[in-house]
């Protein structure tokens, strides 16, 4: 004999929810067309990604960051929140940021003083960075060396494009190279790498 569960009843309309018209979340019953942003200048269609909750409502990332969150940040809403303050709190000069430095490149800060991220930096911190190109280096394509991580297509001499190996190559403030032309460019430092007399002859 089949279950049927009752059908809910819709905290925004408080009428009804049938199976067909449902949407679930934070624990109760929603009809579709009510499954909007509770801020009455807002009501945006929301989903299970972007949606927060506050005292049994459902609100947009953004109308909560604004109505609830510390000036919207971290909730969505990003800079275009932040410059709808009039400023007028402020006639005696700008707030001291309480914002950790990580985070202010996300919100257009005007003292100029912290930088955005650029395209050299990993952008979740997980992928490292190659020395020679700037770009980010996946597991598949990397070689280690000289302390870094490197685009196979990026791991050769610096001086000669040589192909390089991890065990037979030098290091120099972050340029890697062959051991001839470090030999040849690092002079008696370059000896015992296997470059022999001939190279530190040149020096």
């Amino acid at each position: 004999q089949a279950i049927f569960s009752m059908p809910g009843i819709c905290p925004r309309c408080n009428t009804t929810v049938f199976f067909n018209e449902e949407k679930i979340a934070i624990g109760k019953h929603w009809h579709i067309k009510c499954f909007s942003c509770a801020n009455a200048d807002c009501h945006r269609r929301l989903d299970s990604g972007n949606l927060t909750e506050h005292d049994g409502n459902i609100f947009c990332r953004s109308c909560y960051g604004k109505l609830f969150g510390p000036k919207g940040y971290g909730y969505g809403g990003g800079a275009g929140v932040l410059s709808m303050d009039t400023g007028d709190r402020y006639k005696n000069g700008p707030p001291t940021s309480n914002i950790p430095a990580t985070a202010q490149a996300h919100v257009a800060p005007q003292n100029g003083t912290v930088k955005p991220v650029t395209e050299k930096q990993p952008r979740w911190g997980g992928t490292d960075i190659c020395p020679r190109c700037g770009k980010a280096v996946y597991m598949a394509e990397k070689k280690m060396g000289g302390g870094a991580a490197w685009h196979i297509s990026c791991f050769n001499c610096t001086e000669c494009h040589k192909r390089l190996e991890s065990t037979i190559l030098c290091e120099r403030e972050g340029d890697i190279y062959c051991k001839t032309c470090y030999g040849k460019h690092f002079g008696p430092k370059g000896y015992g790498f296997g470059v022999g007399s001939g190279t530190l002859q040149m020096s």
